[in-house]
């Protein structure tokens, strides 16, 4: 059986549709993908759903339409505008990677795999997905859904991670030298949409008979993984000031670590034990609230304190915004739960 021809032939006719996709149909046409758009998503897309980034897409393209706009935008805009994404070290490299794209490649990606690994923020995924789908290259693509593909196409009952060399193995042994980039999509709308973690849908998939999973009667089991340890907790002050004249104290954090370069609130460090660090003197008050956030490697916990200043206030640190040019959905997800909580526990005050 040509597993890769079988596949083509399906996802010529069940293509999923999305915003940065040219349907294979177009793509036959003549219309050939914008690597623009293409690396755009994918970034966006790790570690972070489809339906979840759709809406961010749309917005990003609409205002920075190519490369050379969002290399040109100011770095405050974009991460506000990347806030309640999540992993914003992404939305830190997207700005160095469009940067470097126009002042050391003339504003285009390069085509091979090897040439996008040289840009910031593209690791060996990326680099092979942008090199499949933009430009055809027979760059191997493997993400979750390949990995569980492959898995259980091949009934390969190795744990993840160990067993990722394997699946990578399987996956460039299927990759056609023709359309390339329409394959790596497919594989993935077959994960995506049919074989899927839970309950597959393998009486419709076409790739049914050869399936050795499925034959097997295992295919709901894999891939296996390697059990997760514990995530440890890690505790938190979060300082909520509002001055008189209904300005708030925010601070842009570090480039570096977590939340790196984003608005916040003035936080102390994230530890067992954190020592306290008002960022203004001031009558500090505790409402007993707790902001409860997970992070891919640890749990948050942040306690609250609020506290109004005077107009004259000086902070340590940060500065007060004025309320009228403060829109919480610029902030990152953790401390957008801090503004809800404490702009219900101020009205105490």
């Amino acid at each position: 059986m040509d597993l890769s021809g079988a596949l083509l032939a399906w996802y010529d006719v069940h293509a999923r549709v999305l915003p940065w996709r040219v349907a294979p149909g177009d793509r036959r046409a003549g219309q050939r993908p914008d690597p623009y758009r293409v690396w755009l998503s994918e970034v966006m897309l790790q570690q972070t759903t489809v339906a979840a980034v759709k809406a961010y897409f749309h917005r990003f393209t609409a205002r920075w339409p190519d490369v050379a706009a969002l290399a040109g935008a100011e770095d405050a805009a974009v991460m506000a505008e990347w806030a309640g994404l999540g992993y914003y070290a992404r939305a830190r490299n997207l700005l160095k990677c469009a940067r470097a794209v126009v002042t050391g490649h003339g504003g285009q990606f390069p085509h091979s795999r090897e040439g996008l690994l040289t840009l910031p923020g593209i690791g060996p995924y990326t680099a092979a997905a942008i090199a499949a789908i933009a430009h055809d290259e027979p760059a191997v693509v493997v993400d979750g859904n390949v990995e569980r593909v492959m898995a259980r196409l091949h009934d390969i009952h190795t744990p993840l991670p160990k067993a990722k060399a394997a699946l990578t193995a399987r996956a460039a042994a299927l990759t056609p030298a023709a359309r390339p980039g329409d394959y790596a999509q497919a594989v993935m709308d077959l994960g995506a949409t049919i074989c899927t973690p839970k309950n597959p849908a393998c009486g419709i998939c076409p790739w049914r008979a050869p399936c050795a999973a499925r034959a097997a009667g295992t295919a709901a089991d894999l891939p296996k993984k390697t059990p997760k340890q514990a995530k440890p907790v890690r505790h938190g002050i979060a300082y909520v000031v509002q001055r008189a004249d209904g300005a708030w104290l925010l601070e842009t954090r570090p480039d570096r670590g977590l939340l790196g370069g984003m608005l916040g609130w003035p936080t102390t460090d994230w530890s067992a034990a954190p020592d306290p660090a008002p960022p203004i003197p001031a009558d500090w008050h505790d409402p007993g609230a707790e902001v409860r956030h997970t992070f891919t490697h640890f749990h948050l916990r942040l306690s609250l304190r609020l506290a109004r200043a005077p107009l004259d206030a000086v902070p340590d640190r940060g500065q007060f915004r004025p309320r009228d040019g403060f829109v919480p959905s610029d902030l990152p997800t953790v401390m957008r739960k801090v503004h809800d909580l404490a702009h219900a526990a101020f009205q105490a005050l």
